[in-house]
C-alpha cells in the first residue's frame, strides 16, 4: 500500500506541478525532521494521510536508530522541538504550510519543509541546534 500511495502522490504532484506552498494540516509528528499531514488530494482508497521529510537537513535518529545514548537523547530533544514549534504556532493561530518538493527515494512520503508564519522548520532547526544541513552526503555522527 505504501508504494501504490507513493506512486499515486508522484503522480498527482507532477499534475500539479508542486505549486506551493498548501495549507495542509499537519496531524502527527513522527521525529525532529518528519512529519505527517492530511494529504485529502489522494485518491480514494488510498489513505489521506502523508510523511513529509524536511529537506535540507539531518536530526539525530532515536530509539534503535541511534547510535549513541548522546544520538537518543539529541533527537528526542529535535521531536520535542518540532512538536513545540508547530502546537504553538496553531494553537496561536498562525499559518501553516506543507511546502512539497519531491518524492523520496524510499516511498512513501515527501520531500519538503514546513513553513510556519513565513519561517521554515528547516531553518528553525538548524539555527537552535537540533540539525545540520544536509543534502544526500555521507552524515556525520552525533555521537562525537
Amino acid at each position: 500500500m505504501k508504494y501504490i500511495t507513493a506512486l499515486f502522490a508522484g503522480i498527482l504532484f507532477a499534475s500539479t506541478a508542486f505549486a506551493n506552498p498548501y495549507e495542509y494540516k499537519i496531524i502527527r509528528i513522527i521525529d525532529g525532521d518528519t512529519v505527517e499531514f492530511v494529504a485529502d488530494f489522494l485518491p480514494d482508497p488510498l489513505p489521506k494521510k502523508l510523511s513529509i521529510r524536511v529537506l535540507g537537513v539531518d536530526t539525530p535518529e532515536k530509539g534503535h536508530r541511534a547510535q549513541c545514548e548522546k544520538e537518543g537523547q539529541a533527537a528526542l530533544k529535535a521531536s520535542a522541538f518540532t512538536k513545540n514549534t508547530i502546537s504553538d504556532a496553531y494553537k496561536s493561530g498562525k499559518k501553516v504550510l506543507v511546502e512539497l518538493k519531491k518524492h523520496d527515494k524510499y516511498g512513501g512520503r515527501v520531500l519538503g519543509d514546513v513553513i510556519i508564519d513565513g519561517k521554515r522548520l528547516s531553518e528553525m532547526l538548524i539555527a537552535n541546534g537540533h540539525a545540520r544541513p544536509y543534502f544526500g552526503e555521507k552524515k556525520a555522527s552525533w555521537c562525537d
